[in-house]
């Protein structure tokens, strides 16, 4: 089968997931990456509709009775908390199960040959919702739910994300920590939201990697930390497939956080993170959307790293 490069998923339920007014996590974001995709250069990915993630797919990184307690948590109107951040609505299920599924799809191509890398622009995030609890802003773990169905049905065995959002990615961290052939590896700003991502934590099979980044660090820093730790981590690990938790908050222009991160930083790491791939599990990468809160910069953000999946 002929190669089709870069594969583009998403759907337009995701801008029915409402959070309410002044939301940061809003179908606003998703407009504005979308757009950022449209530019004439992009003309050449593949773009498809994320399919539903089915119970089997989100009970690898979510299970026992987590799916149907969410669901059932959806409102027929208006909107509900399920804590102080993370807000669902009558839309809030179905973008749910198609966020997962775009990643589950995302990974059935890129193991088929259909695509050489994938880019999900997917919302709700996911990278917050740990095995049995959501929060901050993610209600399934997008990316780990794509790693294990990868696992599970592909047959590869050593799946690792790299996690490059300003927040710290508590829920993949907590779903992969005792699997000794799942690697989470992450830069972020801390002391911060949600608490944790210290350096001390590594994992039952030392196989997480925190590199914490202080508030203000900039491009210098967050290359140093990929270069110097992240990386050379993700080598000795020997992965099959790799995933990348790609939150465009650490932006110097983001609401959210507080680190000076640019485009061009964001680019670097895609195209290092796809060096790296290719090397150790022929280039095999797919990338999900997390956060990132200033609508033009996250714009420009996507830009650069889908533009340096499918070019470089």
């Amino acid at each position: 089968m002929v190669s089709m490069a870069t594969l583009l998923l998403s759907h337009e339920s995701y801008l029915t997931h409402d959070t309410g007014s002044h939301h940061p996590e809003c179908p606003e974001r998703l407009n504005s990456v979308l757009k950022g995709l449209d530019q004439s250069v992009f003309g050449g990915l593949t773009r498809e509709s994320a399919p539903c993630a089915s119970q089997t797919d989100i009970g690898r990184a979510h299970p026992g009775a987590y799916l149907s307690r969410i669901l059932a948590a959806v409102p027929a109107e208006g909107l509900r908390q399920l804590d102080g951040d993370t807000v669902i609505s009558p839309g809030s299920g179905e973008a749910m199960l198609r966020a997962a599924g775009a990643v589950v799809r995302a990974v059935d191509a890129v193991a088929a040959g259909e695509a050489d890398n994938a880019f999900c622009a997917v919302r709700p995030p996911g990278h917050h919702a740990e095995s049995d609890q959501a929060m901050g802003f993610c209600l399934a773990n997008n990316i780990a739910v794509g790693a294990f169905h990868a696992r599970a049905v592909h047959g590869y065995q050593r799946v690792a994300v790299i996690d490059f959002d300003v927040h710290h990615g508590n829920g993949t961290q907590d779903i992969f920590w005792d699997d000794a052939d799942a690697f989470y590896a992450s830069t972020h700003q801390f002391p911060f939201y949600p608490g944790t991502g210290a350096r001390s934590e590594r994992g039952a099979h030392n196989n997480i990697v925190n590199v914490p980044l202080a508030a203000g660090s900039r491009g210098d820093v967050f290359r140093g930390a990929m270069t110097e730790e992240i990386l050379p981590a993700l080598v000795k690990f020997r992965p099959d497939f790799v995933f990348i938790s790609a939150g465009f908050d650490a932006h110097k222009d983001d609401p959210l956080g507080a680190l000076g991160l640019t485009e061009t930083d964001f680019a670097w790491a895609t195209a290092k993170i796809v060096d790296m791939a290719r090397e150790a599990c022929a280039g095999r990468v797919v990338s999900a959307l997390e956060g990132g809160y200033n609508l033009g910069a996250l714009a420009n953000c996507v830009v650069a790293h889908v533009e340096t999946l499918k070019d470089h």
